[in-house]
């Protein structure tokens, strides 16, 4: 690979702080489980959790009666599962007191507080002897194949005085990859590069680094990015891509960056896989902190280039591969600032942390492009009619709304007003939002329209990061039924016995259908909560439902329990409906809704 270089005039990103007063913060995690909380690590033992732009009072754990930060040596990093939030366990790395030994551990969630592990539940998985105290690297992070990856340094010292960058009977100086998931405390990946070879230890991923400092996976390739932090001359950035099978030798200690190291000259580079980039320390940068490729909807200026940093001079490029080649570009030189580490949230936005003991989020400094829409673009999320209807969902599509592919969701209730810098507001107040979505090139942004907004138009607009579309005007319907479907427009029918979804129906069956704008209800909850059980929230007029031609008896219609903006039509088939593909059709208020495919057995 070749290898370019770009500065930057102006700054490129600014830091926006989302937490103080942390101690010595060093790792920056998110569940992914939903709940939108980040976790962030402190070098002392203690892991604080960031919720809705707050830092929980309560430790989520301590651990400071088995760690102690010194220099290099603390706790260093974290890792949740695939299905963290049924599992309730995690990762952590850490070194042992006297920092001669690094463990990696699992820890629970035992009670019914989720947001406080308990220290006593430690599990060890694994622990590595360290000679020296420095370069205990520290990294955790599930891969995309749901395997953990671990990075250890070469043990610490000067110059790997005992080799074990390139001997393969250590894990130091080595990239691991283990099965954490299943019996045991790990098992080994047979597909692990060097299974049933004796010279290797079978964990290993990857051999040759001196101090991994922060590695990652893009979300969208699977490419493993690995910032190792050089002896005196450079630091270094190396790639994996997402399709390798391991077995990557990075060359330390016959390289450090793309020179020799020892022997100084004419070093053997054979097998060798070479950092695409690489910085020398001629201008005050002294140790490399590696990040994460932007994958987030708000900045479009950042989406695929890697953001990375210097511990010491505190500035942060943004790396990009593009074709053959790797183009880096400074994006910012905070000052005051000691790059300690980036994370990365559920919707892929990317924070920074001051080793001082800030977490700052990392925003585009470029003017958004004005989002674009027209009133027929905002349409039933079921019939595709346009308009709107009260309490219905709704999906606008728009041009400029998100930065590239992708899809963020809101991941519970009560749906959030905000996606991905994303908000849509009907009559000036904020809509819940479902999703915010860019498939094959098309925006889109699925909304619940507020039950207060009122006949005969709204006023309707977009923005992301606070860049506003004009307003549009859309016509308000009381009723507006459509019916949801997949396929070649085949409805979403659920077996009411099973509760399962059912390909076909027969003559007598119980069977619901989910629908929108089947128009006011009793007991309606606040925009973007979930539907009432008890009472249920039912359509002051019961709707009419055909089959085949034939009358359907109904027997609820309202919003459907636990969804939000979601009608429900419970319905029995008719006893005498026809054989094979037949139409269905709703209507509401005197609408009729067009009509969607059953299949009749």
């Amino acid at each position: 690979m070749t290898v370019g270089w770009l500065r930057a005039q102006e700054p490129e990103i600014r830091l926006v702080p989302v937490a103080r007063g942390l101690e010595n913060p060093v790792d920056i995690q998110p569940a992914k489980d939903g709940s939108q909380r980040l976790f962030l690590l402190q070098q002392n033992g203690i892991v604080r959790i960031l919720r809705d732009g707050a830092l929980v009072a309560e430790p989520f754990l301590d651990i400071r009666a088995k760690t102690r930060a010194n220099g290099e040596c603390g706790l260093l990093g974290m890792a949740f599962p695939p299905g963290y939030r049924e599992k309730q366990y995690f990762y952590v790395n850490y070194t042992n007191p006297e920092c001669r030994g690094s463990v990696v551990a699992r820890y629970r969630v035992t009670g019914a507080n989720r947001e406080r592990a308990d220290a006593a539940s430690e599990e060890v998985i694994l622990t590595q002897a360290q000679p020296f105290t420095n370069h205990n690297g520290g990294q955790l992070q599930f891969g995309p194949d749901g395997f953990l990856y671990i990075g250890f340094g070469d043990g610490g010292s000067g110059g790997d005085p005992r080799n074990n960058g390139q001997t393969t009977s250590t894990w130091l100086g080595k990239m691991l990859r283990i099965d954490t998931e299943r019996a045991g405390a790990y098992q080994v990946p047979d597909s692990n590069p060097f299974v049933g070879d004796s010279r290797y230890l079978p964990e290993i991923w990857a051999t040759g680094v001196r101090n991994p400092w922060r590695f990652s996976f893009d979300r969208e390739t699977g490419d493993l990015w690995n910032a190792d932090v050089g002896q005196n001359r450079a630091e270094e950035i190396n790639f994996q891509p997402g399709p390798s099978r391991g077995g990557e030798n990075y060359g330390w200690r016959t390289m450090e960056g793309l020179a020799c190291f020892s022997p100084s000259t004419n070093c053997d580079r054979t097998n060798l896989t070479l950092p695409v980039w690489e910085y020398t320390r001629a201008q005050g940068d002294v140790s490399v902190t590696g990040g994460y490729v932007y994958r987030g909807l708000r900045w479009p200026a950042l989406r695929g280039t890697y953001i990375y940093g210097d511990f010491a001079s505190a500035r942060i490029w943004g790396l990009r591969r593009e074709g053959p080649r790797f183009n880096n570009r400074l994006l910012l030189r905070p000052p005051n600032t000691s790059i300690s580490t980036f994370g990365e949230d559920e919707d892929g936005e990317i924070y920074v942390a001051h080793h001082g003991g800030i977490v700052y989020r990392i925003e585009s400094v470029a003017a958004a492009a004005t989002p674009l829409l027209t009133a027929r673009s905002i349409v039933n999320a079921a019939s595709f009619l346009e308009g709107l209807a009260p309490g219905s969902a709704v999906t606008l599509f728009a041009s400029g709304i998100t930065g590239g592919p992708g899809i963020v969701q809101s991941p519970a209730l009560p749906l959030r007003r905000e996606l991905g810098g994303v908000r849509v507001l009907v009559n000036g107040v904020e809509a819940p939002l479902y999703a915010v979505a860019n498939v094959n090139r098309q925006e889109q942004v699925n909304f619940q329209v507020p039950f207060d907004v009122a006949l005969p138009t709204a006023r309707v607009a977009v923005s992301i990061n606070g860049t506003m579309s004009a307003e549009v005007t859309v016509p308000v319907r009381e009723f507006q039924p459509g019916v949801f479907t997949y396929g070649d427009n085949q409805a979403i029918v659920v077996d009411a016995s099973a509760n399962t979804l059912a390909a076909t129906v027969r003559g007598g069956q119980l069977v619901y259908l989910y629908a929108t704008g089947l128009g006011p209800v009793e007991n309606a909850p606040a925009a973007g909560a979930a539907s009432p059980r008890s009472p249920l929230a039912r359509t002051r007029q019961l709707p009419e439902v055909t089959l085949g031609g034939l009358p359907c008896e109904v027997q609820f219609a309202g919003l459907a329990p636990d969804f939000a903006g979601l009608y429900q039509l419970n319905l029995r088939v008719p006893a005498g409906a026809p054989r094979g593909r037949q139409a269905v059709i709703v209507t509401s208020g005197g609408l009729r809704s067009p009509s969607v495919n059953v299949i009749v057995e």
